[in-house]
């Protein structure tokens, strides 16, 4: 029977099977020593050139609040599938491992440890599929942020994504790796409350279909919203939705109350804009800025910029926050230490690199030149970018404000070198090296694995 648990994304049992029975042999022959797991990704998505790390603090939120139910506790125990011992490891389970990890806005590339969990065997192994998909999710769609950002420099973004998320945390994490990526604000009002993210909205079609014409739907909106005052104009007629407001302006004008923008949202949005602009230019409406959305991404950005259409900004929804044309990284959480040992997984084509480790950054002048992946013990030039950020369960420092990393992830952008600012793949990949000491350690754990 279903059974009341803690909210679904702290829960427990919001895991995957596996985890729960590996741990439970773990338990029952003694493995329970310490291990150290790195969350990576192994290739970028088609036509990217560089991802941006996000959703560290969510997973430092998990680690520190997991525990079990009683509801949840119950079920485990009547459900006859797993044994004693690890019911009773559960009923008291506490995250008192450590974490180091890149801070949130780090432009990072394949293979760079993004996180690493250092904690007993059976706790660590619980938390990975919780952490995959914090980190995967947020990530990804802070990543894809980034590249409608550099599409479009100049202008306003918006998150307007909501509605086609996949369920409400998506939606709500959605607008909080969109803002970290490079948006200026979201449509989304609990991302708004929650993280002081600027909030920003219009009207629907509905709005303008309720009233008996577009005169009075514009007018009332007007008069309810005087400091947020921006009628949607393509109902029916984009062309005649604004000279209708053109006609109204000098009445609102005379009540104090500015039509600040209008908004587009369908048909070839650089003509209509064009023609929109003649319109309230005419009206001496030079002030009124023209705000677009409608199945926008990075490339329809782009060539609307490129094309100087007279567009100030943009609401960007499902194919922000679902990632639509690259929707999940290649992604993993491998165990690379075990007992004190070095570990790695030789399978083919999803190799992994063992042990602990560091990633060192170069730089010429402020461009990024390449990074160095190495053993976390082998000092290498340039600057070490994963840093301690929890130890025995507890965080080390508050969680920054999420202002501080969207400025994070802008300062990254702008080193990035500029063949891997555009939006087609680089003809030269970012450079990561990996280092002697790492592919020395690599050659000793296969020795010592080789066919054991």
């Amino acid at each position: 029977m279903p059974i009341e648990t803690t909210p679904a994304h702290r829960a427990l049992l919001l895991t995957d099977l596996y985890q729960l029975t590996m741990m439970q042999s773990y338990l029952e022959h003694g493995l329970t020593e310490t291990a150290v797991f790195e969350f990576f990704v192994r290739k970028l998505p088609k036509g990217r050139n560089f991802l941006v790390a996000a959703g560290l603090e969510q997973t430092l939120d998990y680690l520190q609040q997991l525990h079990l139910s009683a509801d949840e506790l119950t079920w485990l125990s009547d459900s006859g599938r797993f044994s004693k011992s690890l019911v009773d490891y559960l009923a008291t389970f506490r995250f008192t491992g450590d974490v180091h990890a890149m801070p949130e806005g780090t432009i990072c590339f394949p293979d760079e440890p993004l996180i690493r969990v250092t904690a007993p065997l059976p706790m660590a192994q619980l938390v990975e599929s919780r952490l995959i998909n914090i980190l995967h999710f947020q990530t990804l769609v802070a990543s894809k942020a980034a590249r409608m950002r550099l599409a479009a420099p100049e202008r306003l973004l918006v998150d307007f994504g909501l509605r086609r998320t996949h369920e409400a945390e998506a939606g709500l994490m959605a607008a909080r790796a969109g803002f970290l990526g490079g948006m200026d604000g979201t449509a989304n009002v609990l991302a708004g409350s929650q993280w002081s993210i600027p909030l920003y909205g219009t009207m629907a079609h509905s709005f303008i279909q309720a009233h008996e014409n577009e005169r009075e739907a514009f007018i009332h909106f007007a008069h309810s919203h005087p400091d947020n005052n921006v009628p949607l104009i393509d109902t029916y007629d984009t062309e005649k939705g604004a000279e209708i407001v053109a006609d109204i302006a000098p009445q609102l004008r005379k009540e104090n109350i500015p039509i600040q923008a209008v908004r587009l949202d369908s048909g070839d949005l650089g003509a209509h804009a064009r023609k929109v602009r003649a319109i309230l230019d005419r009206a001496g409406l030079q002030d009124t800025r023209i705000f677009a959305s409608g199945n926008l991404d990075e490339y329809r950005l782009q060539r609307i910029t490129s094309k100087a259409a007279p567009i100030d900004g943009y609401g960007i929804g499902t194919r922000l926050d679902t990632s639509s044309d690259a929707p999940y990284l290649d992604c993993a959480y491998k165990l690379e230490e075990y007992a004190g040992k070095a570990r790695r997984k030789r399978s083919e084509g999803k190799a992994t690199w063992p042990g602990r480790k560091q990633v060192y950054r170069r730089y010429d002048g402020e461009i990024m030149v390449g990074d160095t992946l190495t053993t976390e013990d082998d000092a290498a030039q340039g600057e070490p970018l994963i840093r301690p950020v929890m130890r025995g369960g507890k965080p080390l420092s508050p969680h920054p404000e999420l202002a501080e990393i969207r400025q994070h992830t802008k300062a990254g952008l702008a080193r990035l070198p500029e063949s891997l600012r555009a939006l087609e793949a680089a003809e030269s990949p970012y450079p990561v090296t990996v280092s002697e000491a790492l592919t020395s350690l690599a050659e000793t754990v296969d020795a010592r694995t080789h066919d054991t």
